[in-house]
């Protein structure tokens, strides 16, 4: 079993468009209407805006690879491209995403470590991210993994308004 991290260039957008869509569409698309999916779906993962968000200094994107296989990916801002303002100390995990087919592995938690290791490199002490207050696996995962919820925001899903909490870990 050989896990590898690698940081996407612009080279990389077309996997990034792939990846991105399927695992947004594994994640979601059954709590979703079909319509309010493929307005989000094709607001969100454009070449164009994938570009601009590559192109960004403070935004990085990862891709996971297990066993030589694209497994998932990892998005962290900081500064300006933070979603929400939550100051020059913290580091935002604004997309981690694993293919199901690589789902039970740990692959969530390496990516997770990660982000911890980018935080700490840029010498933040929190990492914080938002997740859709349906998604209770993934809550359950960033509990016990440290994180705690501080608040939530609202997130568009097509023209549904959805709730996301605001879940914070502090760092050491």
């Amino acid at each position: 079993m050989t896990i590898n991290i690698t940081r996407c260039k612009l080279e990389d957008l077309q996997a990034l468009q792939t990846i991105s869509i399927e695992t947004f569409n594994e994640t979601f698309k059954d709590q979703n209407s079909a319509e309010n999916m493929k307005a989000y779906l094709e607001k969100a993962f454009t070449l164009q805006k994938l570009s601009e968000e590559l192109s960004n200094t403070f935004s990085k994107f990862f891709f996971l690879y297990f066993n030589d296989k694209l497994a998932g990916y990892l998005k962290v801002n900081t500064d300006d491209a933070q979603s929400e303002k939550m100051g020059a100390e913290a580091l935002e995990v604004e997309r981690i995403y694993v293919r199901k087919e690589f789902h039970r592995l740990g692959l969530g938690t390496v990516l997770i470590n990660k982000a911890v290791e980018i935080a700490k490199a840029k010498r933040k002490n929190q990492i914080w991210l938002g997740v859709w207050e349906k998604n209770e696996k993934a809550i359950r995962f960033y509990r016990k993994i440290g994180f705690v919820q501080t608040g939530s925001h609202s997130f568009y899903m097509g023209d549904e308004e959805q709730i996301d909490l605001i879940m914070v870990k502090t760092l050491s």
